[in-house]
């Protein structure tokens, strides 16, 4: 921390380091092993869409780029409930390397467009146990957390923390608990 940050009270944002969902094929191997949880084949990047043709472009550009291969996972854009864009790939749950870089391509793609600042989060969705949850990368904070629904508004945190607790040497896990959004209605669980 800088001396002018420590007077005025700022901290300084952890760095984004989009390869670190390169690490979540890795760890979903753990999941599997260490909890019983398997990858269900789909994830999705959330963003802010941005007013403007630029943008629209870079969307279809994105999903193209995706789509145009032989063996591509199907690919869907939505809108949420709070007006956040959800890119949703649905591919072979046995294949979270080629999930993860197709995440990976989603992310890199928006940013070098411009449109980083819109990025929110990607998520990888994982199912055992009769429940589901998505790890959740937080684009502006390099980090990961579990995010297991149970109903409208309800979180199963027992599952998120068992979840944080078989990962924290693998992944870099999110410690703020208050930054483990709600991502309610998300597509994909």
């Amino acid at each position: 921390m800088r001396w002018l940050d420590a007077v005025t009270g700022r901290r300084r944002q952890a760095a984004n380091n989009l390869d670190a969902l390169f690490l979540v094929p890795s760890a979903a191997i753990t999941l599997e092993t260490a909890a019983g949880y398997s990858p269900t084949g789909v994830g999705s990047v959330c963003y802010r869409s941005a007013p403007g043709a630029a943008f629209d472009r870079t969307q279809e550009e994105i999903k193209s780029l995706l789509d145009d291969d032989p063996e591509a996972p199907d690919v869907t854009i939505s809108a949420d409930e709070f007006g956040f864009t959800w890119l949703v790939v649905r591919g072979d749950a046995t294949d979270t390397a080629g999930l993860c870089t197709d995440l990976h391509t989603v992310n890199t793609l928006l940013e070098e467009q411009g449109f980083a600042s819109g990025l929110l989060c990607s998520m990888v969705t994982f199912a055992g146990h009769d429940r589901t949850f998505g790890l959740v990368y937080l684009y502006k904070q390099g980090t990961f957390y579990a995010f297991a629904p149970t109903g409208p508004h309800q979180r199963d945190n027992l599952t998120e923390i068992a979840v944080r607790d078989h990962l924290a040497a693998e992944l870099p896990m999110e410690r703020d608990m208050q930054r483990w959004l709600a991502l309610w209605n998300a597509p994909g669980l």
